[in-house]
């Protein structure tokens, strides 16, 4: 299915694509982390050989210049989301286009799989409107409830503390970043690129927190 728009500089998206037939693109932490690397590797001008770099820390990558901002994502065993801002013509598309193909090689060399991994070109929404965008960062870190409540959007949450403690401990998003957790992860992100809405790590959490007493009611 084809966009039917075009990005446009300094707007912002919700973008995401998962496996052909829905199957799981990511088998196992070693899958998750490297994609999670790639992320701040493929946001950037400069050609990378990821076996010269494999190792090192984020902060010693030189990827070139930043091509996008991102402001959010989630990896779920079958799919991704991003919240990004187009911050150069042409820059979500062109780190789409590393982001993918680059883990679509490594995926298929490491687990010996043979043709297309994602489904088509990646998809995306446009937010336009303050609310939405303030939502879509709750969205997006949301996801992983369904991994422990597969229902819990339909039915509520059973345990609202275990919820939290594990969206707290799941390290595939940039959830832990917002909450104040220190790792290395947190150069994958652009915050200044987006609005200030949780001036601190507890508005943050607050914010997550009434989400979950929402779908409780």
């Amino acid at each position: 299915m084809e966009r039917k728009f075009n990005f446009s500089e300094g707007e912002y998206y919700h973008v995401y694509n998962r496996g052909v037939e829905k199957r799981d693109i990511f088998l196992d932490d070693n899958d998750r982390k490297r994609f999670q690397r790639m992320l701040f590797i493929a946001n950037g001008t400069k050609p990378v050989v990821y076996k010269t770099i494999q190792g090192l820390p984020l902060e010693e990558i030189e990827r070139g210049k930043e091509v996008t901002a991102i402001g959010a994502y989630c990896l779920m065993p079958n799919h991704f989301h991003l919240l990004l801002k187009e911050t150069k013509r042409g820059g979500i598309s062109k780190f789409l286009a590393k982001l993918t193909t680059g883990y679509s090689m490594y995926f298929n060399t490491r687990h010996e799989h043979k043709g297309t991994l994602f489904q088509g070109v990646f998809q995306a929404k446009h937010i336009d409107d303050d609310a939405y965008l303030k939502y879509v960062f709750s969205y997006i870190h949301l996801n992983p409830i369904k991994l422990i409540e597969p229902g819990w959007k339909e039915g509520g949450i059973r345990n609202r503390k275990k919820a939290e403690e594990y969206l707290a401990k799941f390290p595939y998003s940039s959830y832990t970043d917002n909450i104040g957790k220190n790792r290395i992860e947190k150069a994958i992100l652009d915050p200044e690129e987006f609005p200030e809405y949780f001036k601190t790590p507890r508005d943050f959490h607050t914010e997550i927190t009434d989400w979950l007493a929402y779908q409780e009611e």
